[in-house]
């Protein structure tokens, strides 16, 4: 089950706390053992509107169909 989770410092520790349906759903108690896959959040508002040449939306997926058939 993925879930978000927002890191947060805990004296000098860091932690997060797991989501309540996710507690229930995996069915975890203290001391379960789990294991932790970090991705952290991307920021990618940088990129919109960063295209130099502008084309209608059609154009584009014209485009990347042509590139499907190769």
């Amino acid at each position: 089950m993925i879930s978000r989770a927002v890191v947060k410092r805990w004296g000098n520790s860091l932690g997060i706390v797991l989501p309540k349906d996710m507690v229930e759903k995996e069915e975890l108690s203290e001391d379960t053992e789990i294991l932790v896959d970090v991705v952290k959040k991307a920021d990618i508002s940088f990129l919109f509107g960063s295209l130099e040449r502008k084309m209608s939306g059609q154009k584009f997926k014209d485009m990347v169909r042509e590139g499907w058939k190769r």
